[in-house]
C-alpha cells in the first residue's frame, strides 16, 4: 500500500445514528481529491462504539461509492478478540477490499508471540491484505521490529501503519526487512510524522488530517513537499489536543461537515481546545469552504 489513506471519521445524526448523507459527501470528496483510499472504521471512526451491521453499512457505502476508481477501500477490522475480528475480516474480504486494518489487541496486553498468532490467524483467514496497525499509545502493547519482520514473511501481511511516532523505528523496522532479504510497505500513522518517514523509506500515511485537507495530503505525498509539512504543522499538531477524533471531527463540523457529536465514553471537544484548534486553523489559513 502506498500513498494517502484517510482514516476516516463517522458522522452522527442528533438522535445518535449514523449521518449517512454526510458521510457519503465526504467519500465523494475525498474521491474527487484523488486519496489513494479511505479507511472506514477505524480509531478515527470511532470503532468501538460502532456496532458490526454499523461496520458493515459503512464498509458497503465506501465500496459502492468507490467503485470504478482507482481509490482503495481498507476495512478497520481489528479488535482484541480474535475470533470477533477474524469473522468480520472474513465478510469484508469477500466483499472484495483491498485490505483490512488490524490492530493489536488492545487492554489484552498479549505477548510478542500472542501478537504474531494473532495476525497469521487473521491473514491465513481471508483473501485481501492484511494491514498491520502498531499503535501503543492507545492499546498499551508494541510490536517489535523482529516481529513485523516475522510477520511480513507471510504473503498477505504486506504493510504496516506505524503509529509510534519514533522515526528511529521505522528506520530499524526498514533495517531489519532488508538484512532479511523482505519488503513492507511502512505507512505513518501520525500525520506530522508523514513527511519524516517518507525521508527514510516510509511508503505513505493513514492520515486524520486527510478528512479535512484530502488535496494538500496528496500534494504532500506527490511533491515531498516541507512547505506543505510547515505549513499544516500546527494543525497536524493540534488534531490531538484532546483523543481522537474529537479535535478532527470539531473541525469538519467548522467546515461544514456534519456535526462535531461523538459517541460517549467521548466528549465534544471542550472550549479550551477548541480555542487552540481554532488558532492552528487560522494560522494555517484553513478556511471554511476552501477545497484543500
Amino acid at each position: 500500500m502506498q500513498g494517502v489513506f484517510t482514516a476516516l471519521i463517522t458522522p452522527f445524526n442528533p438522535d445518535g445514528s449514523l449521518d449517512l448523507a454526510t458521510f457519503k459527501k465526504i467519500l465523494l470528496d475525498q474521491k474527487a481529491a484523488g486519496v489513494h483510499g479511505v479507511i472506514p472504521c477505524g480509531t478515527t471512526g470511532e470503532s468501538p462504539t460502532l456496532t458490526i451491521e454499523e461496520k458493515k453499512t459503512l464498509i458497503t457505502i465506501c465500496l459502492e461509492t468507490m467503485k470504478g476508481s482507482p481509490t482503495q477501500v481498507i476495512a478497520g477490522t481489528g479488535t482484541n478478540n480474535t475470533a470477533e475480528t477474524i469473522a468480520l475480516s472474513q465478510w469484508a474480504s469477500k466483499q472484495k477490499v483491498a485490505g483490512v486494518l488490524v490492530v493489536t489487541p488492545y487492554y489484552n496486553k498479549p505477548s510478542q508471540a500472542g501478537l504474531e498468532a494473532h495476525f497469521k490467524a487473521v491473514a491465513e483467514a481471508v483473501d485481501c491484505e492484511v494491514i498491520l496497525y502498531n499503535v501503543p499509545g492507545r492499546t498499551g502493547v508494541s510490536l517489535t521490529a523482529e516481529t513485523i519482520v516475522r510477520l511480513a514473511r507471510h504473503q498477505r501481511i504486506r504493510t504496516i501503519k506505524e503509529a509510534t511516532g519514533n522515526v528511529a523505528f521505522t528506520s530499524e523496522i526498514l533495517d531489519q526487512l532488508s538484512a532479511a532479504g523482505l519488503q513492507l510497505d511502512i505507512l505513518s500513522g501520525d500525520d506530522a510524522t508523514f513527511l519524516p518517514l517518507l525521508a527514510v523509506g516510509a511508503a505513505g500515511v493513514i492520515s486524520v488530517a486527510s478528512n479535512l485537507l484530502p488535496r494538500a495530503m496528496v500534494e504532500l505525498y506527490d511533491k515531498r513537499s516541507l512547505a506543505a509539512h510547515q505549513r499544516f504543522y500546527p494543525v497536524f499538531r493540534d488534531l490531538f489536543v484532546d483523543s481522537n477524533p474529537g479535535p478532527i471531527k470539531y473541525a469538519m463540523s467548522r467546515h461544514g461537515w456534519g456535526s462535531a457529536r461523538m459517541r460517549l465514553p467521548l466528549e465534544m471537544l471542550s472550549s479550551s481546545h477548541q480555542a487552540v484548534l481554532e488558532a492552528s486553523l487560522e494560522r494555517c489559513q484553513i478556511k471554511a469552504g476552501a477545497k484543500l
